[in-house]
């Protein structure tokens, strides 16, 4: 390595010096459980609610006391500083609770709860403490107008005149008439505990809420987002957190736990600073140069120090990514000494499989189980695969996305991430190995939606735009209870919201692969949903993309000459345990499977589409050609199928498999 010349030094101190420290306020807390004082103390009660061992009730349900026309709220102690009027900045946030919404059998029941966010000055008034505004302000919760702004996202059980359908989960600006809505499986009469996962980015003004459903004993997950400037509603400061009602009929209302984040940045672009014009040239020089010059000592003894430290240590090429991955949200930095001894010294006993990238590992850190990939970095792609790997994924969260703990790349050609370890593998391993146990039909309609959500996440609820470029059914992993996690983001891309990728060179998987992405090697969102129509045909039918056991061993193009004959339902899986199931979600799957595939990408639906049509009381797409569409522009399969399966060329990936 060459000496630090000053030049360097003079570099490198000008860069750190042109870089605005960053100011922001934020606030988060997590609330696990509501059974100690201290987070007790962190919430104000007013109306009905009150706290029992159960956690916070929104409205009474001791059947001593009157429990119908009820109202009460439950809000953090703090306001929300939800944006800032002088760099016109919104916050971004997020937060997740679990909650019960119990009528003790009584299949009449009402209203339902919301979380909300109001003026600090918000209260409830006696006039409108009426089940249908669900503790809200609106005029007897009927009206488009309401007494005081607010916003909310409700989880309503009762069917007014102004609702879709009940129940039902909505966004409410300013009314109980939501501006969109989906339906909610929910049986009030057993009072099952749900989720919801609500977020907001300030810069793509995206609200996304995602919520458990629970049919047939089945538990699923629902979604629905909307953009929304929330400048234009609220104040800078509002009050947030729950209210529920009831009106003629009773339910209890209970919240169990409550987690929340936010992040507001309060700096003004450098065109917006102002300049003040009463300080004279001589006299700002003079206090520049005051400020500035002890600065400047200061700040170059540093970076003499640093540099030379760097340089000491000497680490592999791969050391100057610390910085920027440790922006990141959440993922650390691991030694290679913690993961080589928590995976025993990556035993080969402790390998849960391999793939082209390298080998995955199941390893213990401080008691908890972990999955490490081992990646080779013997080339360039294996770098760059890293790399995106950890600065994309590190920011993103969401319940159906693979969760990346941490990395490693001290060592040289030596590039570790670290996992959640995700006990039931790949949902491949499941679907297509003859000795694994059939997934039931209930199970792999939870997956299809687990998988729909996370895509409608990366394309739609996050600052940039993310495609995935490598979705398949082995980078599909799967928890404990077969929630869908997906992974592998190595080959992912950050672009536009409008735009697609720019590379020119292939990735992904052949047999997932859209039509016009072979010929272009342009990534998009159409590209993204095609190779997610056809892991809900492999769901659905049980047999791979690309099967060379089978005579037509291309999965979309035998579907669809089934779906021509009327035939479709004999795409579906033939073991006796996924016949008996429900045949109208089968045929469905399928359907939404062929318009996602659709070989013309104009024709294709958007994630949204797809998601909303896999809904049990959606039309499904009538426009559907009988006949697949001559793919002009494809090359044969012929040379990439043999007897045992699929041979990846040079421009396909391996796979992550658990063996």
């Amino acid at each position: 390595m060459h000496s630090i010349s000053t030049i360097e030094i003079f570099s490198v101190f000008f860069f750190l010096v042109s870089i605005p420290a960053t100011r922001s306020v934020s606030l988060s807390f997590n609330l696990s459980s509501f059974g100690s004082y201290e987070n007790y103390r962190s919430i104000n009660t007013n109306g009905d609610a009150y706290f029992s061992p159960q956690g916070i009730q929104l409205t009474p349900s001791e059947f001593n006391v009157s429990q119908i026309a009820r109202v009460g709220r439950a809000t953090y102690i703090e306001p929300l500083h939800l944006w800032d009027k002088n760099s016109g900045n919104l916050a971004d946030f997020s937060t997740r609770f679990s909650f019960v919404i119990d009528s003790s059998g009584s299949p009449d029941f009402g209203d339902g709860i919301t979380f909300f966010f109001a003026p600090v000055y918000s209260t409830i008034k006696l006039s409108t403490a009426h089940g249908a505004s669900i503790g809200l302000n609106t005029d007897n919760g009927y009206a488009n107008s309401s007494a005081e702004t607010f916003f909310a996202v409700e989880f309503d059980t009762y069917q007014n005149s102004f609702d879709p359908s009940i129940p039902h989960v909505g966004i409410d600006v300013n009314s109980m008439v939501s501006v969109t809505s989906a339906n909610w499986h929910n049986d009030i009469t057993q009072g099952r505990e749900n989720e919801a996962w609500i977020s907001y980015s300030g810069r793509s003004k995206i609200l996304s809420v995602n919520f458990t459903n629970i049919f047939n004993n089945v538990t699923s997950q629902g979604s629905l987002s909307f953009e929304i400037d929330l400048r234009d509603y609220m104040p800078e400061k509002v009050l947030f957190g729950f209210s529920g009602a009831t009106g003629s009929y009773f339910e209890r209302h209970t919240i169990k736990s409550w987690v929340f984040s936010s992040n507001l940045n309060l700096d003004i672009t450098p065109k917006e600073l102002p300049i003040n014009p009463a300080i004279p040239k001589k006299k700002g020089l003079v206090f520049g140069l005051g400020i500035g010059l002890p600065t400047l000592i200061l700040v170059l003894g540093f970076v003499v120090w640093f540099l030379n430290k760097f340089k000491k240590k000497r680490r592999c090429t791969k050391s100057d990514l610390d910085n920027e991955f440790e922006r990141g949200a959440g993922a650390k930095k691991f030694s290679y000494i913690e993961l080589a001894n928590g995976t025993n010294d990556f035993a080969e006993g402790s390998k849960l499989g391999e793939g082209g990238f390298g080998k995955v590992y199941k390893g213990v850190l401080k008691g908890t189980q972990v999955a490490v990939k081992r990646l080779s970095s013997g080339s360039d792609q294996g770098v760059t695969e890293y790399e995106s790997e950890v600065r994309i994924i590190s920011q993103l969260r969401h319940r159906n996305l693979v969760k990346l703990i941490g990395w490693c790349h001290e060592i040289k050609d030596e590039l570790l991430l670290v996992y959640d370890f995700l006990p039931n593998g790949s949902l491949d391993s499941h679907l297509f190995r003859r000795n694994s146990v059939v997934l039931a039909w209930e199970v792999r309609y939870k997956i299809a939606q687990g998988l729909a959500s996370a895509l409608l996440y990366l394309h739609q609820g996050w600052d940039q735009c993310v495609l995935h470029r490598d979705i398949k059914s082995s980078n599909i992993m799967l928890d404990s209870n077969f929630d869908a996690k997906l992974g592998d983001f190595g080959l992912a891309r950050l672009v536009d919201h409008d735009k697609g990728s720019r590379t020119t060179l292939p990735a992904g998987t052949i047999g997932y692969r859209a039509p016009e992405y072979l010929v272009s090697c342009r990534a998009s969102k159409e590209s993204d949903v095609y190779s997610f129509g056809v892991v809900l045909l492999e769901i659905t039918c049980g047999r791979k993309a690309i099967d060379g056991r089978f005579q037509e061993n291309v999965l979309v193009e035998w579907v669809w000459k089934l779906y021509g004959a009327g035939k479709i339902l004999e795409a579906a899986d033939q073991s006796s345990r996924i016949l008996k199931q429900n045949r109208e979600e089968m045929e469905r799957l399928l359907v939404v499977g062929l318009w996602c595939a659709h070989p013309d990408n104009q024709h294709r639906p958007k994630i949204r589409e797809a998601m909303n049509a896999m809904n049990p009381e959606a039309e499904l797409p009538h426009n559907l050609p009988q006949v697949m569409a001559t793919r002009r522009y494809l090359t044969s399969y012929s040379n990439m199928v043999t007897s045992s399966g699929v041979n990846y060329n040079s421009s396909g990936r391996g796979t992550l498999r658990y063996n």
